[in-house]
């Protein structure tokens, strides 16, 4: 093999199952690994995500911190962190941001409601889970508005939760900056994030 190896985050594997699961189910799995439960069934979360989605969070998290912190608009989280969305739905989103209105759903072990902004930073073997699954298990129980950031087609899509859905509302390239429409004045250079 010529080359640096590389690892590819791939989709999560379901576990074999014929009951749905809970989250009572979910909390007595063992640590160490990473799951998510989404509609009773249990995924693993495997292997870890590369590097370059590694740096591309952290830029995120960086700028997103930054100014909620400074406008003291609420609090940003980052994976590993459980999200409770319902009794048979807890996901682990790559960032997200809950505003200091909705701060009581802050609890000590997770998170029990929806964020107001969610951040996935997809890959190919995960990006169907993340713009098809889990957009729809986002806008099922009310996250505002979704980023799926895109490092092989150097882009960021933001949708928006319309009533029914979370509806793009656009899809930034690079040349232009990614807006923000439940962070009023948030925006981000694309160029930045993926350089």
């Amino acid at each position: 093999m010529k080359g640096p190896k590389r690892m590819m985050e791939t989709a999560p594997e379901y576990i074999a199952q014929c009951v749905r699961l809970t989250l009572d189910d979910y909390r007595r799995l063992p640590s160490g690994l990473r799951y998510e439960l989404v509609e009773g069934v249990l995924r693993q979360m495997t292997p870890s995500p590369s590097m370059v989605h590694q740096e591309i969070c952290k830029r995120l998290a960086r700028a997103l911190l930054e100014w909620v912190e400074d406008q003291d608009l609420g609090k940003v989280f980052f994976a590993p962190a459980d999200v409770v969305l319902s009794e048979h739905n807890v996901v682990q989103p790559d960032l997200f941001y809950v505003s200091k209105e909705r701060l009581g759903i802050v609890e000590e072990a997770n998170v029990n409601g929806a964020p107001d902004l969610v951040v996935e930073v997809v890959s190919p073997g995960t990006a169907e889970w993340d713009r098809i699954t889990k957009r729809r298990i986002y806008g099922q129980f009310g996250v505002r508005e979704l980023w799926l950031v895109d490092p092989g087609g150097r882009s960021v899509e933001v949708a928006v939760h319309d009533g029914r859905e979370l509806a793009t509302v656009q899809v930034y390239q690079t040349g232009a900056s990614a807006e923000s429409q439940v962070l009023k004045g948030f925006a981000l250079d694309v160029d930045r994030l993926f350089r």
